[in-house]
């Protein structure tokens, strides 16, 4: 396997998950990794390995169901023996590792340089069109108390506009999501900006929410891999269908200072 060159501040590195890419400035804040598919994620072990290459005692994950629904890990709370119905986890708990599953959906790790508090995001294109990036930085907020200006970002490898064909009704759901007075997508960058030559740029879209929400646009690292160039490193389910596997990325939050 020859992992492909990342711009700063992004690395490779070795881990007991096998090859893991990480982002300097978010090592600053938390623990993370983004996962290649040299990990399968079929079994506890793999995820053991997940929580062990960020320093947790365990590693939490959703059943992501591509909306934007967000769920809390807090210390001292037992979580549901069932996994939440959900597209983002938000924590403060230094012991429990927050992650998602993708093979193409950007997955977005964000830090509270302040707090600690920390998120794990999936976007695929009905979370993003429905503002899943800017809901999860509302939820830090709530929860808390998360300044938008303190957050650090890194976008991990997902399926690039290159390789993103969509139709119609794509593009009519994020103008829907628009229109809708509520939604969280009112005040970005018009649909010319995410739609090009029929082509969707999800990550652009998730980027724009995100400085829509009150993230500095130089606290925001996109690694700018798309996961269907690289089938020998990483996963797609555009390319490869059912025999796409997974990859994951997690965080953890190091400590929680209270705002």
């Amino acid at each position: 396997m020859t992992l492909p060159p990342v711009p700063e501040p992004f690395y490779w590195t070795a881990s007991g998950c096998g090859a893991v890419l990480r982002c300097r400035p978010l090592d600053a804040v938390a623990p993370h990794v983004f996962t290649t598919r040299e990990l399968r994620l079929s079994s506890r072990d793999d995820w053991s390995r997940v929580a062990e290459a960020v320093g947790a005692e365990q590693v939490v994950t959703l059943e992501q169901v591509h909306g934007r629904d967000v769920a809390a890990v807090t210390p001292g709370v037992a979580l549901r023996s069932e996994r939440p119905r959900a597209d983002a986890w938000v924590s403060n708990d230094p012991a429990t590792a927050v992650a998602v599953r993708v093979a193409d959906c950007v997955p977005l790790l964000l830090a509270d340089a302040a707090t600690g508090a920390v998120a794990a995001v999936h976007a695929g294109w009905r979370g993003t069109a429905a503002g899943i990036a800017r809901t999860a930085v509302d939820a830090l907020t709530g929860r808390f108390g998360t300044q938008p200006r303190n957050l650090v970002v890194a976008i991990g490898p997902s399926i690039g506009a290159c390789c993103y064909p969509v139709g119609r009704e794509v593009r009519d759901a994020f103008a829907a999501a628009f229109a809708a007075a509520s939604a969280p997508t009112v005040g970005l960058p018009g649909l010319d900006r995410w739609f090009v030559d029929e082509r969707l740029d999800l990550v652009a879209a998730n980027r724009d929410q995100l400085v829509a929400a009150g993230v500095p646009a130089a606290q925001i690292h996109a690694c700018g891999l798309c996961t269907a160039m690289h089938l020998d490193v990483l996963t797609s389910y555009r390319a490869e269908k059912e025999k796409a596997g997974r990859l994951a990325a997690a965080i953890r939050c190091r400590a929680y200072n209270r705002a």
